[in-house]
């Protein structure tokens, strides 16, 4: 295979089946009580070239939290609107390999977050956004992210809920530690913040179309080198030697990969491995990336 476009639905459907084969080797996420009950074989996957040539199967029509698919968004809002100066200054550019929240790593470096796709640096971020509560910040981004890519996402209330009815005390730490390092001004705004942009959510398609953006975006390249050296965290190295298409997780079990200069690949599939990676998403990014 050449490209995006030469992939044959027959071949697609036979990397469908092996990748699901897998879908036990993971694990639902557990500490987002509305996420606890999903069917771990829910499945999505869109595959959308820069010509527009479409390719799926599974459901396209679920409505699927983004959490930390969001960061590379949020990243390239404020790139657009701040430029790479002002935000590079608030956060690193450095792979870690410790986990998306860790507090080790931020006390190892001195409260700096280390890059965009920890939860530390997109809080820093977070605390950017314009607006004087959470509900202005998220849908500035929502906004701004439906008229530039052309999707529909939209804030999932109940799933912001329930992520509120158990407070993240790791997520706390990090705020706290970060605002007593200077790197912000306040916790309780910018932890809701970050909550409300974790609970956009969108179809499959408009997943892919967010990818779209990466490909067409001024700041796109910068943000996509991020994805490739940080954005399955741990991980993140070897699948980037293995595959080498710039790559972002979320809990929910939704992903997105970037095939350079020819489009992008969203899936959803629930189970994770124990880094927060879905299962199925990884092998069917692989599949496609070796068939090049």
């Amino acid at each position: 295979m050449k490209s995006l476009t030469d992939l044959d639905q027959a071949q697609l459907a036979s990397w469908i089946e092996t990748a699901r084969s897998k879908t036990s080797q993971g694990k639902v996420l557990d500490y987002v009580p509305l996420l606890q009950t999903t069917d771990p074989d829910a499945f999505a996957l869109c595959i959308l070239s820069l010509q527009g040539e479409v390719f799926s199967a599974g459901d396209r029509e679920q409505l699927l939290p983004l959490m930390s698919l969001v960061k590379p968004f949020l990243l390239l809002y404020l790139l657009s609107h701040l430029g790479a100066t002002t935000v590079f200054e608030k956060v690193g550019k450095q792979p870690s390999n410790y986990a998306f929240n860790s507090l080790t790593q931020l006390r190892q470096d001195r409260g700096f977050p280390r890059n965009p796709m920890l939860n530390s640096g997109a809080m820093v971020l977070a605390s950017l956004l314009p607006g004087k509560d959470a509900d202005t910040r998220c849908e500035k981004l929502r906004v701004w992210l439906n008229k530039t890519a052309g999707c529909q996402l939209e804030l999932d209330r109940s799933i912001l809920n329930s992520v509120q009815s158990l407070p993240n005390r790791k997520n706390q730490s990090l705020a706290r530690e970060l605002f007593v390092m200077g790197y912000l001004k306040e916790v309780g705004t910018t932890v809701d913040t970050y909550n409300h942009l974790c609970c956009l959510a969108g179809n499959v398609t408009d997943l892919a179309k967010l990818g779209i953006l990466l490909l067409q975006n001024d700041h796109g390249q910068i943000v996509q080198e991020l994805m490739l050296n940080c954005g399955l965290y741990q991980a993140s190295a070897e699948f980037a030697l293995k595959v080498g298409f710039p790559t972002k997780s979320g809990v929910s079990g939704v992903m997105l990969s970037i095939v350079p200069n020819q489009g992008a690949i969203a899936c959803y599939s629930p189970p994770l491995d124990p880094l927060g990676n879905s299962v199925v998403g990884l092998s069917i990014v692989e599949a496609i990336a070796h068939s090049f």
